[in-house]
């Protein structure tokens, strides 16, 4: 009797095996299907994935990119926890990372806390060229990289990365159109060139009426863009051991600037509205070498001319606003203007272990020495009111940074790794002006990171980091120079006296954090919790006498920096995909004055400036199939000052962005739209008076950000 039950029993397994092994495979090709690409990071000194790297950062690749219709690093930024900007010129130039970095520059010069680099071209604090057209990923590093990119990254950097040259033939043209009247249109050609000699070429020119309505000129167009980027890249390939590559790119700026309104609205009475431009011409060539079983030799030269210029209407309205009424007689008429020529050029040499060079079997190295010049020209031309006549300023600022670098990560265990890292940096400056001011400031300079991983299992990584950063010190030329022959009274000209050169700026940055992929590589989590503990942290200070105000850089005691960053990515389904950035920051200045018309005030205590409480972005992915698919995003900020030196403040806000798109093997289309419920919302803030109707009492004004912008853009594929 038993026998065939038996018999039976073995023949449905038989059956049935068949069956099993195709829902196994079934399975398998699911999970897979399921599970969340790989990413990349090469702002490391190895190329990385994003969840190896003991730091805080974010990589914002070509989907979002073009799911956010973005065109401009400011497009995208938000999706970033932690990451503010200021509209200190047309597009969103200054950049700050966890409360810290600049908010504008007007006439001396400005050490970045945030850098940027585009292909390896040092761009930092020239954030109008960071056009976003055939470019493959933008990774932002939070927290203080002085082992790896030293004086202008004392926060953080932005490293955007272009498409290289590939193997097979490809081209693709694109245009777009949206609210407005913007367009733009673009082409890339890639493939090989000759026999191991790849090549690629983008070009893309971008134009919009923008924004802002001039009233009095009865005009939509004054605060206009108006972009041309080019691209090219040369890939040889040597041989086995060496490959060079070449990147020159060239961007042509010429956007108008109306930004500033009496009223604080999106329309403004400018009769001479401004403009703001930049020429850069760039190369970048590079070399690895691998003919050494022990180290890999990376090589990298790069040069950089870019002309600057910006300039407002100073009064924001016309002569005649106040004919007639009680203020007739009070209005003036004045225009600012900043011409600047900026050379940049950079020599590293860095030199990484192989599997085989490792120290001791289980210590990988890198080893490297950077040189850095920049020059920068400045002619301001301005109406001077306490001469009551036109003038010039002239000023020349030279640089130059001799860095020496290594890094040593080691196992200490199979789970366990430590990294040790550190940078010294000598740094030398001349700066002199026409108002006979001179200043050599100088320092050595150094930072480094201490950092302990442990893989909890093949999925979790936890890290402790410490890490050093620095900002070097500079000059308040322009700001001594004028208080003394504008006759300004002499406690003031005591004050900038003493504060003509100002102290190198230092953060010690203690970090916590996990990272992992869970659920068969469906979900994943990266948790940073910060402490930041700044000295001799510089800020902007303003000074008004009568009609005229001089800003300047003033060191206060200290500061910290207290932060929690989440960013989750869960693939739900094949078709769902559900992302979560959120950011929360406690700032604190301690033992700062500015000079008031009154005396001294004091802010210590207070919140630092463009540092908001909390930042998020969530939304979600939804793939209808056949190449269709749609995304909804939600995004906002809490409240925060918009200077160190005045206590006005922003509104929190939330924004609503959404795109439906189609893709497939030549098309991709994307309709778009950003701020869909046309929020107001302030990117900058000033205190002062202006208004001759008020006569010229101080009040708030802002600048405000995006509005409601809708489009559409097709991209064809050969």
């Amino acid at each position: 009797m038993k026998t065939p039950h038996l018999f039976m029993r073995c023949l449905t397994l038989l059956s049935l095996q068949p069956m099993c092994v195709l829902a196994e495979e079934l399975r398998v090709d699911t999970l897979q299907e399921n599970a969340l690409q790989e990413v990349v990071v090469t702002a490391t000194f190895r190329e990385l994935d994003i969840l190896t790297v003991p730091a805080s950062l974010t990589v914002l690749d070509q989907q979002i990119i073009a799911e956010r219709g973005g065109e401009h690093l400011q497009d995208i930024l938000n999706a970033a926890p932690n990451v503010n900007f200021a509209s200190g010129a047309s597009r969103g130039r200054y950049l700050q990372i966890r409360g810290i970095g600049e908010r504008s520059q007007f006439v001396d010069p400005v050490n970045p806390s945030v850098g940027m680099l585009i292909d390896d071209v040092d761009v930092s604090g020239m954030g109008g060229a960071a056009t976003l057209f055939d470019v493959q990923q933008v990774e932002i590093l939070r927290g203080p990289q002085g082992t790896r990119f030293g004086a202008n990254a004392l926060a953080g950097m932005v490293n955007i990365r272009s498409n290289d040259p590939t193997e097979a033939f490809e081209a693709l043209v694109s245009s777009g159109y949206g609210s407005y009247d913007s367009w733009n249109m673009g082409a890339v050609v890639s493939g090989p060139l000759a026999e191991g000699l790849l090549g690629r070429l983008a070009v893309q020119q971008k134009r919009s009426d923008g924004y802002i309505d001039n009233d009095f000129l009865g005009r939509d167009n004054t605060n206009n863009i108006d972009e041309l980027s080019t691209r090219g890249k040369l890939r040889w390939l040597v041989n086995e051991d060496l490959s060079i590559d070449l990147t020159a790119f060239y961007v042509d700026i010429n956007n108008g600037y109306d930004a500033f309104s009496l009223d604080n609205t999106r329309h403004t009475l400018s009769d001479q509205p401004g403009h703001d431009r930049q020429e850069t011409t760039a190369f970048a060539l590079s070399s690895t070498w691998m003919g050494h079983h022990a180290f890999e030799l990376k090589t990298l030269v790069s040069w950089s001319d870019s002309n600057l210029e910006y300039s407002y209407d100073e009064d924001w309205s016309y002569s005649g606003l106040c004919a007639g009424t009680a203020c007739d007689g009070w209005e003036y008429s004045s225009t600012d203007h900043y011409r600047r020529d900026r050379d940049a050029s950079r020599v590293e040499m860095r030199f990484t272990s192989t599997e085989a060079g490792q120290l001791m079997g289980h210590t990988d190295w890198v080893a490297g020495v950077y040189f850095d010049q920049k020059d920068e020209d400045l002619k301001r031309t301005f109406f001077d009111w306490a001469l009551y006549s036109p003038a010039e300023f002239d000023s020349r600022y030279e640089t130059e940074n001799l860095a020496f670098y290594g890094q040593l990560s080691t196992l200490l265990s199979e789970r366990l790794t430590l990294t040790l890292g550190g940078r010294w940096e000598r740094f030398e400056a001349d700066y002199k002006d026409n108002r006979a001011v001179k200043a050599s400031p100088d320092d050595d300079l150094w930072g480094g990171q201490i950092s302990l991983e442990y893989s909890l299992d093949h999925n979790t990584l936890v890290y402790g980091l410490v890490s050093r950063g620095y900002k070097a010190g500079s000059v308040n030329g322009e700001a001594v120079g004028r208080a003394a022959s504008n006759g300004f009274t002499p406690s003031v000209i005591s004050f900038l006296n003493e504060r003509l050169e100002f102290d190198t700026e230092t953060l010690l940055n203690y970090e916590l954090g996990l990272k992992g992929r869970y659920f068969d590589d469906t979900v994943q989590l990266r948790v940073a919790a910060f402490f930041m503990d700044r000295d001799d942290m510089q800020l902007k200070g303003w000074y008004n006498e009568g009609p005229t105000f001089v800003d300047y850089i003033d060191n206060a005691a200290s500061g910290e920096n207290i932060g929690l960053e989440l960013e989750a990515l869960w693939q739900l389904n094949p078709q769902l995909e559900l992302f979560l950035n959120i950011a929360w920051l406690d700032t604190e200045i301690e033992n700062f004055t500015v000079k008031g018309a009154s005396g001294l005030l004091d802010k210590s205590g207070r919140e630092q400036a463009h540092a908001p409480n909390y930042q998020f972005n969530i939304g979600g992915r939804f793939d209808f199939g056949d190449g269709f698919y749609a995304r909804l995003e939600a995004e906002g900020k809490d409240a925060f000052y918009f200077s160190d030196s005045h206590d006005q403040q922003s509104d929190s806000y939330e924004l609503f962005n959404a795109s439906f798109g189609y893709q497939s093997l030549h098309w991709d289309i994307t309709l778009w739209a950003r701020n869909l419920t046309d929020e107001d919302y302030a990117t900058r803030g000033f205190y002062f008076g202006n208004d001759p109707r008020t006569f010229f009492a101080d009040e708030e004004y802002v600048q405000y950000g995006e509005p409601r912008v809708v489009g559409a853009n097709a991209t064809y594929r050969f």
